[in-house]
């Protein structure tokens, strides 16, 4: 994760991920395991770019979660 996502908060790590609740927790936890299944394949994987889109899509969830709430 880069300096920038961590002063932006776009990281969904596990502290982060304890706050979703619903599909967005789901999501993130989904994540989690298939960020490290990757890591852990030996094969090449981008990183930065796959937590970038996990953090759009929850980003966008929650965005979702509160217009469900008006």
């Amino acid at each position: 994760m880069s300096e920038e996502q961590q002063q932006d908060g776009r990281e969904a790590g596990p502290q982060e991920s304890s706050k979703l609740r619903g599909p967005a927790a789901n999501f993130a936890a989904f994540c989690e395991v298939e960020f490290e299944r990757r890591r852990n394949s030996g094969e090449p994987f981008a990183e930065d770019e796959y937590r970038e889109a996990m953090a759009m899509t929850l980003r966008r969830l929650q965005a979702q979660k509160g217009e469900q709430a008006v």
